[in-house]
This record gives C-alpha cells, structure tokens and sequence, in this order.
C-alpha cells in the first residue's frame, strides 16, 4: 500500500493525490499553512487522511511558537486550531483530530513547552498509527458482509489513500481479497475529479485486486440488472441518526440499490460521527470551485464562460442504508439507537 502521510526530517510529507496515478510525488509541508492549502486543494483527502494531516500540521506548526510561556503558547496554538478547521467544512474527522490535539495542550498545563510540543508530534504519529489499526479492523467486522464471488460498487475513494492506511470501504473489499472471497470491483469514476478512476482504480491494480472503472450513470443500469450484489461507501460525516454525507453522488447510488434491493453498506471509523447534529441535513456542505465540473487538469471541457454548480458531497438518508461497518462493530437499524449504544459502551 502506498503511504498517504509522514513524518520525516521534522516536515510533514505528503502523497499529492493530484498528481496520482502519472506520478508518485511527495508534498513537503513546512508550516501550518502548507498543510491547510494541501487539504484545500485535495493533494490530500478523504475524512480519515484529512484528520491525520490536521494532528500532523499543528504538531508542526507547534515548533514556530517561540515562547517559554505556556499561556502564550495555548493562545497561540488554539488560534493555529481554529485555522485548521477552518481547512475543509464537511469531513468531521478533521474537527476531531483537532480537539484530540487540543486536548494534549490542555491537559499539559504547568508542562515545558518544549515538552508539550514533543507530545503534540507524538500523539500525530499515535493518530495516524491508531487509524491504520482501526482501518484493518473495519475491514474484518465488515468480512461477514461480503458473499464469495460478489460483484461490489463503490464509490470515490475510501482506500489506503483516504486514510492512514488501509481504507475504510476498500479496507472492507481488501480484507474480502485477503480471506479468498474471489471479488470483482465496480468503480465508480467519480466526477468532477475522477477519485475513482484515478486513485481507488490505481489502488486496486497496485493490490491485485480485479475491477471494472464505470462512469458514474452507468452503476443504476447495473444494478437494475442485477449485475451488482452490494455497494459499500465510506463517509465524511455521520449524524446521530445515521444520515451520512459522502463524496457527492453517492445519495443517488444508495436510492437506487434500495429500489432494486441491494444492500448499501457505508464503512467508517468512529471519529466519522458527529453525535451533535441530530439528523443530516445540519451537515455543512462543501462547495467546490465551478472550474472543477467544467474543466481538469487545466483542460477546458465546456465552452468559455459555462456556468458551474459543484457540491462536493451529498447526504443520505439513513433508511437507505443497510448498515454502517465501525472498528467496533457493525450498526444495524435503528441507527440513533444503536449508535448511541455503541458510544456509550466507548465511555
């Protein structure tokens, strides 16, 4: 598996997904606004590899605080958090790194500052670490769900690229390749910027896994023929009452694999629920540059002057979904109940 994320010569590396499958290239970081632009402009994403980067830019930007005090310090450090997520609005992984770090600075008080930076860095590295750790875990917990010979879609990239390594729904399809399940791949393409193609496609070739790239219209006309026996997704939010936001375009996928009785799995760690929005619609919603729907890689595609609407994500609704695959376990309906079941035995 290619490594999304780093830490080498106090900097902060980065695989840059934008130049991904043509180029293996990393981003080096220096400073906290390094980083943020690297989420900004996706040379890193996915809600899990997001969350990673957050810990990581503020463990880094920690080193230019040049005071011996530790208020100046917490000021200076929670003005560098409110920054960051700031970076990218829906995914709540990255709003959960940044309160684990904070959490580090708070708890620290009376500490040396150089001390408390030291910690910072290491519980980075602890979050990246425990996210691949995680990741394999969803992928066994959602093993059961996988038949032998299925035909899976999925949607985006929720791979090792997305997360610290692994993946989240490809972590689930990888572990069903591992245990000799004999599974076939539909991809998605994923428009506007091609994750699917370009990244889940060059993942499962690198794995050895087979597939199928589809453009994103062609999945109803499969599972209307019952070409496709499940579908599984990762998300970049999750309400209290299971609605789930994820790369835009995966609504219509779960609509339709309900119409035609297919189950729709979504596989997500449990930094991916935020159990303060009581439904989906108080998820906030990304919107994109117009030029990404209308052009790529520099690329004019629609006439000069076209006008562009682009969210980044959509949500669906939890009566849509099957089942929502956790490194604790699997959450059946009804989700508020389950999910709060389940975060109170992590208490």
């Amino acid at each position: 598996m290619l490594p999304t994320i780093k830490w080498e010569d106090d900097r902060v590396y980065i695989i840059d997904q934008r130049k991904l499958p043509e180029k293996k290239e990393w981003l080096i970081c220096r400073t906290l606004q390094d980083v943020i632009t690297a989420i900004r402009q996706m040379a890193i994403r996915g809600a899990p590899a997001i969350g990673v980067a957050a810990a990581m830019g503020l463990a880094l930007s920690s080193r230019s605080i040049k005071t011996e005090k530790y208020g100046t310090f917490r000021r200076r450090f929670l003005e560098m958090a409110r920054q960051m997520e700031l970076a990218r609005p829906t995914a709540a992984n990255l709003r959960w790194a940044v309160e684990e770090m904070v959490k580090v600075v708070e708890r620290m008080h009376g500490c040396g500052v150089e001390e408390i930076k030291e910690a910072i860095r290491k519980e980075s590295q602890t979050i990246l670490e425990r996210d691949i750790e995680i990741n394999t875990k969803i992928g066994r917990n959602g093993l059961a769900l996988i038949p032998e010979g299925a035909t899976i879609l999925t949607h985006c990239n929720a791979g090792a690229l997305a997360t610290g390594g692994y993946g989240t729904a490809l972590g689930v399809i990888r572990a069903a390749h591992e245990a000799g399940k004999n599974i076939h791949v539909m991809v998605d393409e994923t428009r506007p910027l091609l994750q699917g193609l370009r990244l889940t496609a060059f993942e499962l070739m690198e794995e050895n896994i087979p597939f199928a790239v589809i453009v994103d219209s062609a999945a109803g006309y499969l599972m209307r023929k019952k070409t496709i026996d499940l579908v599984i997704t990762g998300a970049d939010r999750i309400a209290s009452n299971g609605d789930t936001a994820n790369k835009i375009g995966t609504y219509q996928v779960a609509v339709i694999a309900k119409e035609n009785k297919i189950p729709f799995y979504v596989a997500a760690p449990l930094s991916t629920f935020d159990l303060d929005l009581k439904n989906g619609d108080l998820i906030p919603i990304e919107e994109r540059e117009p030029a990404e729907v209308v052009s790529f890689a520099g690329h004019q595609l629609g006439p000069e002057g076209a006008v562009a609407f682009n969210p980044a994500f959509d949500v669906t609704p939890a009566r849509y979904i099957s089942a929502i695959i956790t490194e604790k376990g699997v959450l059946r309906s009804p989700y508020r109940r389950s999910i709060r079941n389940l975060f109170r035995t992590q208490r």
